[in-house]
């Protein structure tokens, strides 16, 4: 299904707990640090997540020429930004 992430079928152990971990999103290449989820929330202090700055302005989008008023950073050079349709396309998504 799109969108859904992949899930790597294995048998670890977490480095925090020691508990099983039978299933992550991605491909470890070193298993000497892995966290099961209950280990990993711990490590990150169950934070709550920063909501991104958005940067408004009037750009146009290099790809299709659609309007841009808002992105995710602040733009140094406008020559080569796309907006999110042109740029999944290029990125293949």
């Amino acid at each position: 299904m799109e969108g859904e992430r992949q899930m790597h079928q294995g048998n670890w152990t977490c480095s925090g707990c020691n508990a099983g971990i039978s299933e992550l999103p991605f491909e470890p290449r070193d298993t000497s640090n892995l966290m099961c989820r209950d280990c990993h929330s711990k490590s990150r202090g169950n934070a709550p997540r920063k909501e991104k700055q958005m940067y408004q302005g009037d750009w146009k989008c290099a790809g299709c020429g659609s309007g841009i008023s808002q992105l995710p950073f602040e733009p140094r050079d406008t020559s080569n930004l796309k907006c999110m349709d042109c740029f999944k396309k290029e990125k293949g998504f």
